[in-house]
């Protein structure tokens, strides 16, 4: 299963200040970051992805962080779950929208299942959708991160996503989150 290192920037970073962060937290390992911008708020997200001997690497990018990154900056290891593709790789997808959620630990199978069987794949096959991914953390709260890059950001709350959004299934669900925070990123690099 892929794991990922996010780092949670408390600061809006630009494409060089993300490039030199790239080049602090990859030098001599074989490793992948790509970065989003927050549109509403102070905060970037960077993502870093291993390739190989990916447990040692992502540890040694958490120690270099503290040095690279700016004071505030935090990091969560997180586990792949469920990885879906919509659109053949390459496609342009500048909008990267990530939910953080916790559940009601009564209602988490349920959840879960939800998720796997009908909410994920639904909103990966909305047009406009490129990817969707969710992740369990491995650091604590909130446990749950499910991100979906999209090639415009009128994907997000067309009516085909709204109607993915508006199953029994999903009402029934809702109720249950805890700790949610939803957040529309811009790609900065990637």
């Amino acid at each position: 299963m892929e794991r990922v290192l996010l780092i949670k920037v408390p600061a809006r970073l630009g494409v060089l200040a993300v490039g030199r962060i790239r080049a602090a937290l990859s030098e001599g390992l074989a490793l992948s970051v790509d970065a989003c911008a927050a549109v509403e708020i102070e905060e970037s997200y960077v993502y870093c992805r291993a390739q190989g001997k990916a447990e040692a690497a992502l540890e040694i990018v958490r120690r270099r962080v503290a040095t690279v990154c700016p004071p505030g900056s935090r990091t969560v290891s997180l586990e792949g779950m469920l990885h879906l593709r919509s659109e053949p790789g390459g496609i342009d997808a500048p909008w990267h929208y990530v939910v953080e959620t916790d559940v009601a630990p009564e209602s988490e199978q349920d959840f879960n299942d939800w998720y796997t069987e009908e909410h994920m794949p639904g909103l990966a096959a909305v047009p406009g959708t490129a990817r969707a991914d969710r992740y369990l953390s491995k650091d604590g709260t909130p446990r749950y991160y499910a991100c979906y890059d999209l090639r415009t950001r009128e994907t997000f709350g067309s009516p085909p996503w709204l109607a993915v959004r508006a199953t029994d299934w999903s009402s029934r669900v809702r109720p249950s989150f805890r700790n949610t925070k939803r957040t529309m990123f811009t790609r900065v690099l990637g």
